[in-house]
């Protein structure tokens, strides 16, 4: 029986339905405006956000996309990433699905063309929400090309030109690129085309310990990989505490990832028809050969070809756009927000300094960025979230602090779930009660720093917490533990 190749496939059609949603083959911008009240550069969460933010007020928005709506977050990163994560977790398992009482499997195999399907289908799905049709249903006239100002209150897209009162800047970041000799020619993967793989690797190296980089390792590790991370420095996730981290060393080791820390690479080459790495760690050579090699060292600000000299706005190639507190810039007219601007590139801040901008602009300077309590959360197995201070920024503050740990092995929930690996650790401005942070790490941990957001930013005390009601049993019950703990101190 032959095969009618000219009819689409089920996941070729799921992806025709994602471009159509993140950007139409077929789009004609739409004909200006005279003026706008504001343009923004740029259609990631960031971009989104403040133009819901705009229009909600009244105001007439046209958004600028030179690539795809939705940013990294929805198409080469967030999204996708977390959608593999969870396909690792599934694996794991399987695997270990004897400990919960299953048949054995002591081999399970991954399908990856079906994880990827499964990916690229979840993504379709959420682009829904931030589809080129629900903006314009929203009032948004959305313009894709390559925006750049030619002067203090107009910019080009291509060679059409868009007259604003206020403009905003949310460009994002993209992957800091090589500066290893040879790897440019042996050719790499980066947080965004990592997402193109059709088959896993047999032997993936990782040069980075962030927290994508440990993501990745661990999901594809759990699939079928044998990956190696390549750290330089003494520890993964550098940003969080040195526990924290060291629990995580421990969970990707148990799971096949080969780690080695304190580590440089100095040099890739082709030899023998595959991908070698050579490294250095304390003078010691060590050279590792990989199927593919994945770049994950941070990201940079896009900045380039903005013609931000003509709209007399000051940047930095390291810093991105300068910005003041009122997250405006140089140019009292144009606003930016999120990774172009930030040092914390996360979606969560885009979206919020997004809104903070766009309420700046049109109310005259109500809020700072500089009030934002930010959590975050990387999203391995288990799970490392912090919020607030650290203990070494408190230290370097002059502020004492008094840090109370609840091990998650000592959480009824946790125990129950096999999930016990963790902990809550809550920073206490010495002589109060007064929560100034938090470090959890435990399976859910992204979903329970979320409780201690709410909680700090409500100027809730650890005598108060202490007298909250949790479900039972819950592993967040682990944070009225810490506080009951403070009480009994």
């Amino acid at each position: 029986m032959s095969i009618d190749r000219s009819i689409p496939t089920a996941e070729a059609l799921a992806e025709e339905s994602y471009l159509r949603r993140v950007h139409p083959s077929d789009w004609r911008n739409p004909v200006p405006k005279a003026s706008y009240d504001l343009v923004i550069l740029g259609g990631g969460p960031c971009g989104l956000a403040a133009a819901a933010t705009a229009v909600g007020m009244g105001r007439s928005v046209a958004l600028v996309e030179r690539n795809r709506i939705g940013g990294n977050s929805l198409n080469v990163g967030s999204v996708p990433s977390k959608a593999i994560v969870r396909s690792g977790g599934a694996m794991a398992a399987v695997r270990d699905g004897a400990e919960y009482g299953l048949a054995r499997i002591d081999d399970p195999v991954a399908d990856f063309e079906a994880v990827m399907a499964r990916m690229r289908g979840i993504r379709t799905r959420i682009a829904e929400y931030h589809s080129v049709e629900r903006l314009q249903s929203c009032g948004i006239d959305v313009f894709f090309g390559a925006g750049r100002f030619v002067g203090k209150k107009t910019l080009l897209v291509d060679t059409q030109p868009l007259r604003f009162k206020k403009a905003l800047i949310a460009t994002g970041a993209r992957p800091r690129p090589s500066d290893i000799p040879g790897l440019e020619q042996v050719g790499y993967l980066t947080s965004t085309t990592i997402f193109d793989l059709l088959r896993l690797p047999k032997r993936l190296a990782i040069i980075g310990g962030g927290p994508l980089g440990c993501e990745m390792a661990q999901a594809l590790a759990r699939m079928g990989a044998q990956v190696t991370i390549l750290q330089n420095e003494p520890k993964f996730l550098p940003h969080e505490e040195r526990d924290a981290a060291e629990l995580l060393s421990r969970a990707l080791s148990r799971d096949g990832v080969e780690t080695r820390l304190n580590t440089t690479v100095v040099g890739a080459r082709l030899q023998g028809g595959e991908k070698w790495v050579d490294t250095v760690s304390n003078g010691v050579k060590f050279s590792l050969a990989a199927d593919q090699i994945m770049l994950s060292v941070g990201r940079v600000p896009n900045i380039e070809d903005l013609g931000l000299e003509a709209a007399a706005i000051d940047f930095g190639a390291a810093q991105g756009i300068h910005v003041d507190d009122y997250l405006r810039t140089s140019n009292a007219n144009v606003y930016s927000a999120g990774d172009v601007c930030m040092q914390h590139k996360f979606t969560n801040v885009a979206q919020a300094s997004a809104q903070i901008a766009v309420l700046n602009a049109f109310r005259l300077k109500r809020r700072r960025q500089s009030h934002l309590l930010i959590p975050w959360c990387t999203y391995c197995d288990p799970q490392v979230a912090h919020i607030g201070l650290h203990v070494r920024q408190a230290r370097r503050r002059a502020i004492a602090v008094r840090s109370v740990t609840i091990m998650m092995q000592d959480v009824d929930r946790a125990i129950t779930d096999g999930q016990d690996e963790g902990f809550v650790k809550i920073h206490v401005r010495r002589g109060s009660d007064e929560i100034l942070g938090a470090s959890i790490v435990a399976a859910q941990a992204g979903e329970m720093i979320n409780e201690l957001s709410v909680i700090m930013s409500a100027g809730i005390g650890m005598r108060q917490l202490a007298g909250i009601l949790h479900t039972y049993p819950a592993q967040s019950d682990a944070i009225r533990l810490a506080a009951v703990a403070f009480m009994r101190g």
